[in-house]
């Protein structure tokens, strides 16, 4: 019964949205309050009945009710309710059902906290937002639908792949979707301007907190998924430019480009074509990893198997929604007004030069993702771009970028003194070469760009400091005074202090993990004892363990330094049965100056010998990347937080008050 009312939901889902699509589009167009009110009604109603239906998802995995046939795909009995309850969006129905709540969760958001939109730019929004519900849950419903019911019933399911049956991955897909689908409403946005014909200061202070949620949103689910795929997949990396990471990453490109237009449409009325096609290209990319990720073009553990006919159908959305939104754009674009002028030396100079590099790497990242299978489908050849075309041409792109970041907030509006904006800097130069000098004397045979790129990244640290503390004047004025001018300081200054500085420890942990790690692999018998970077790792014995779903094979070492025993290891080799699937669970010393991260793979094959298959990294400055992140993601909350983005945004000259038109 349940599974029912959860399928009825969805039909209902999308008649609302089917209604949201028009009704309020017409009332804009007419001047008709009540229809334009209708879009708020719409999109609560849609909400609500997607919850529902996610719920009832939710219910019949957790009570495993093997009826349901994405239940027996992807649950058994044994599971632990922790996984039962991921499993709800671990397949490719319930991550769409997800996809699509999320979806009304953004646009019930609009209508709920948008009262100070005007009401014909709200009611578009809230119609655009709607088509791309009754695209997606008329795909769901008529292609994947989560609630297809199987009888007789199954004494038990197939499991959820054991690669997903991890903490990582129960939270890293709503994360992920929450980054993917919030640059939905920032699309319908743009595209509702377009429709209006009109972008403004004021346009653009709407847009930003939704922009920065997505933003903050999607960076946390890229580096939860590479925090998992560091720890869980046993290869001991972080990011192997595998085409579905990179299907997430270009979103967060542009999605930071777009954040900083914004910035430059609101205070100074220009950029405004650049951040409308921003805006759409982002979304654009979501959808474009969206359809990589379910088309059945790639075999990745991130992406969903799946019948190649859906695929065609999400091209078909694909199609629709990129190729209507840009051809609306080339009619628009040239009738925006340029708005305000500057000087090649300026902020607005600097932020152009920040979204034309991002833009650039976010392109030299799609030839790399596209390339082998446009290849592919032509000639039927098969070719792997991986990590060194990735790093040579996405590197080199952005440590400029990196370097200017610590110059932009220091340069004014309009026109700048650049060399008095050096002088200024001096203290971050001389650090930033010291830290180059650092790095070249720990290693002299090091790869250049890793030296480079240290020195940029205490540069950066240093100049973003430099530039908060000039803000509150620290030493030219009293503590207390200095203390007053930080407390009064907006928000969204504090993030973009926390942010930039977030980017400098982020490089510094993906440089060090990446120029200047050790590994070891070979087979060992118990007793065997391995020194890597300054540890003594004795392998002691390999135990069979038996796990609620899983028998493993569990390594013991033990660590030492300097003679001294400093801890004790267990990586496993986990068995799944119901699923006949194999799994590696690393075991890591985590230290702020690096890992120690042990595998135990297969066993030799002349099972006499008693030897393993070990693989011994170590790493150094690695949680750096992490504390990176955080940084991120923090400076993002702290923005979102500004109080000038949730009261006091500019109001618009309104020609004429709308005018309540009774229904023909």
């Amino acid at each position: 019964m349940i599974p029912e009312i959860g399928n009825f939901a969805l039909m209902l889902a999308l008649a609302a949205a089917l209604v949201q699509s028009v009704l309020p589009m017409a009332g804009a167009a007419r001047r008709n309050v009540l229809w334009m009110q209708s879009a708020i009604t719409t999109a609560l109603i849609q909400c609500a009945l997607l919850a529902v239906a996610f719920a009832a998802l939710m219910r019949s995995f957790i009570v495993s009710d093997f009826t349901v046939v994405n239940v027996v795909a992807n649950s058994h009995s044994l599971k632990p309710m922790l996984y039962k309850v991921a499993a709800t969006w671990g397949s490719h129905e319930g991550s769409l059902l997800l996809w699509v709540l999320i979806l009304a969760i953004f646009g019930a958001g609009v209508a709920v906290l948008g009262r100070n939109i005007p009401a014909e730019l709200r009611a578009r929004t809230l119609s655009v937002q709607a088509w791309i519900s009754v695209g997606f849950l008329s795909f769901m419903i008529f292609t994947s639908n989560p609630f297809d019911r199987m009888f007789p019933a199954p004494l038990n399911g197939n499991d959820l792949n054991p690669l997903l049956q991890d903490i990582g991955l129960a939270l890293h897909p709503p994360l992920l979707y929450l980054g993917y689908v919030g640059f939905s409403i920032v699309f319908s946005f743009a595209v509702a301007a377009l429709i209006e014909g009109r972008v403004d200061p004021a346009w653009a202070r709407w847009v930003r907190p939704w922009t920065l949620a997505a933003w903050v949103s999607l960076t946390g689910g890229i580096a939860l998924g590479s925090w998992w795929a560091y720890y869980e997949l046993g290869w001991g990396g972080w990011w192997f430019w595998d085409p579905v990471e990179n299907v997430s990453f270009m979103p967060w490109l542009l999605g930071t480009a777009l954040l900083h237009s914004a910035i430059v449409t609101e205070k100074r009325d220009t950029f405004k074509s650049w951040t409308i096609l921003l805006a759409i290209l982002t979304f654009s990319l979501s959808l474009l990893g969206t359809f990589i990720v379910r088309s059945g073009l790639l075999t990745s553990v991130h992406a969903f198997a799946v019948d190649p006919e859906r695929g065609v159908y999400i091209l078909g959305l694909l199609a629709v929604s990129i190729g209507g939104s840009l051809a609306l754009y080339a009619w628009r674009a040239p009738q925006l007004e340029g708005g305000g002028l500057f000087t090649p030396i300026s902020r607005e100079a600097g932020l152009l030069i920040n979204n034309l590099l991002l833009a650039t790497a976010t392109a030299a990242v799609l030839f790399g993702t596209l390339y082998p299978l446009f290849l592919e489908a032509i000639t039927g050849d098969k070719i792997s771009v991986g990590p060194p075309f990735f790093n040579a041409s996405f590197i080199p792109i952005m440590l400029p970028l990196v370097f200017l970041m610590g110059i932009g907030p220091f340069l004014s509006w309009k026109r700048a003194d650049l060399p008095g904006v050096m002088s200024r800097l001096k203290l971050a130069i001389g650090l930033g070469i010291l830290a180059a000098l650092w790095a070249w004397y720990m290693d002299t045979q090091g790869p250049v760009m890793a030296i480079v790129a240290m020195g940029i990244a205490g540069w950066l640290f240093i100049a973003s400091g430099r530039e908060w503390l000039s803000r509150i004047k620290a030493g030219s004025v009293p503590m207390a005074e200095s203390l007053r001018r930080a407390r009064n300081l907006p928000r969204a200054a504090h993030g973009m202090t926390i942010a930039h500085m977030g980017v400098a420890v982020l490089i510094l942990g993906m440089v060090g993990s990446s120029a200047w790690k050790s590994e070891q692999i070979l087979f060992a018998a118990p007793g065997t004892v391995v020194e890597i970077a300054g540890y003594d790792v004795r392998f002691d014995s390999v135990d069979r363990v038996r796990g609620p779903n899983y028998v493993s094979d569990m390594g013991t070492l033990t660590v030492f330094r300097d003679g001294e025993e400093i801890t004790v290891l267990q990586p496993e080799r986990r068995w799944y049965p119901v699923a006949e699937m194999q799994t590696t669970e690393s075991a890591i010393r985590s230290t702020l100056a690096g890992d120690l991260y042990l595998t135990i793979g297969e066993p030799a094959a002349d099972r006499n010998s008693n030897e393993w298959t070990l693989r011994i990294l170590y790493e150094p400055f690695v949680n750096f990347i992490w504390i990176g992140t955080v940084f991120l993601v923090i400076g993002g909350m702290f923005s979102l937080t500004d109080r000038r983005l949730r009261v006091g945004a500019p109001r618009r000259a309104q020609a004429a008050p709308a005018q309540a038109t009774p229904a023909e």
